[in-house]
């Protein structure tokens, strides 16, 4: 099938109203039919083929009908795309109090809808459980708090003594001019790319260690505890975050989270802003991956089995209203916040430079439980071993227009 003829198809779709599952099948058959064509590339395995059909997928064709959307699964289609692959998952909806959930910004757990994979045990999916407008604080500390000192970012190597240290002040009136001139040099925060928390990972050793560490943010912690409790992990600790900052272009490398010592707990990742592609594949690359939606405010959790498994993020995709913020985004903080909140207010002008940057990008905050229980740090060799340069745990993203610079470290070359 031509791009014509899935554009035209898709355009017929549209206009014929609600769809069936019928039409519903089509489009996957023809999603599927596409995968199939392409050309295998010399050594490439069915996790990377797919990678690369979704990086290049076409907007507005049947490229994206068989990614799963756990949205219309919570909206109740159970003709959505790929709902045959969903079910659903139990939480524990006793472990976290209605007055912790607000004060982490989220819905009583008994409002929450949470869902599985077959053939993906451990892992869970819950769309948006933010109560309405409590995002906000959210994006706000990753573009203003969490990006400062004493926390790592992609820029620190690359700052010199002239330029300033609170990347917020240095980018708020870039972002507030952002559609008078689009031609203007990218303000820091637009450069940013990742921040990390708590033990700051090492993208060269792929290690954390007890001597590159900073307070990990209390408020994240805080909801990151009532979530991982949700799931059914009491007493879950997040020692380390990974921030990574998407825009259009970026991806995520394909690759496999095993730094921390503890894989009995689980990996945590919440989203904000543009809505993005994910893929899950299997223990070994040749395992063809599950793809899915993931959506402002919405919760992966990454546990059990699923908690090795290869992991990629191949497409941002744009607002198909145009350079929009998505629909829960649009409602303000509320005015009064409960006494003992985590949550903090969010002013006007601070959420004006947020959703300047969120209209052509995307936030993603990934916590870990590094260490188990009186567990520590191995000793390290006197001598460091040579270290072997894979793609391996490489995950933070880039932009496909740096990808030739770094050939030899990234997939997406």
């Amino acid at each position: 099938m031509t791009p014509e003829e899935l554009a035209r198809s898709h355009a017929e779709e549209s206009a014929s109203g609600p769809e069936d599952p019928a039409s519903e099948m089509g489009k996957m058959a023809a999603a599927v039919s596409s995968v199939a064509t392409l050309a295998t590339e010399p050594g490439e395995d069915a996790f990377r083929k797919l990678f690369r059909f979704y990086r290049q997928s076409r907007l507005g064709t049947a490229d994206l009908g068989g990614v799963v959307d756990f949205s219309a699964a919570h909206a109740g289609c159970s003709t959505a795309p790929g709902s045959q692959k969903v079910v659903r998952s139990q939480l524990n909806v006793s472990s976290v109090s209605e007055h912790d959930a607000h004060r982490a910004g989220l819905k009583p757990v008994s409002k929450w809808q949470a869902y599985g994979l077959k053939d993906y045990p451990g892992f869970i999916f819950i769309p948006n459980p933010f109560l309405p407008g409590y995002q906000w604080h959210w994006v706000k500390q990753c573009l203003k708090l969490y990006s400062q000192k004493p926390n790592v970012c992609n820029l620190d190597k690359h700052m010199t003594k002239e330029e300033p240290q609170d990347l917020w002040e240095q980018s708020k009136e870039f972002l507030r001019c952002k559609e008078v001139n689009k031609r203007r040099p990218r303000s820091l925060l637009e450069k940013l790319r990742w921040v990390t928390l708590g033990y700051h990972y090492d993208w060269d050793s792929k290690k954390y260690s007890a001597d590159h560490y900073t307070p990990f943010p209390s408020d994240l912690a805080f909801l990151s505890e009532q979530v991982a409790a949700a799931c059914g992990f009491q007493g879950f600790r997040a020692e380390a975050g990974i921030l990574n900052y998407y825009y259009l272009d970026s991806t995520l490398g394909i690759h496999v989270d095993r730094s921390e010592l503890d894989h009995s707990r689980p990996l945590l990742s919440f989203s904000f802003g543009q809505s993005a592609i994910f893929l899950l594949g299997g223990i070994k690359r040749d395992e063809a991956p599950t793809a899915m939606f993931m959506h402002s405010g919405d919760i992966m959790v990454m546990s059990g089995f699923s908690r090795l498994l290869n992991h990629a993020v191949p497409r941002i995709l744009p607002n198909p209203e145009g350079e929009g913020l998505p629909h829960c985004l649009e409602t303000p903080l509320p005015a009064v916040l409960p006494k003992d909140a985590v949550v903090q207010p969010c002013s006007v002008e601070d959420w004006q430079v947020c959703a300047s940057y969120l209209r052509t990008a995307r936030v993603n905050m990934t916590v870990r439980q590094v260490l188990a229980t009186d567990q520590d740090f191995p000793l390290e060799p006197m001598e460091e071993q040579k270290r072997d340069v894979t793609t391996e745990d490489f995950c933070h993203p880039d932009d496909q227009n740096s990808q030739v610079k770094r050939a030899r470290l990234n997939l997406d070359s």
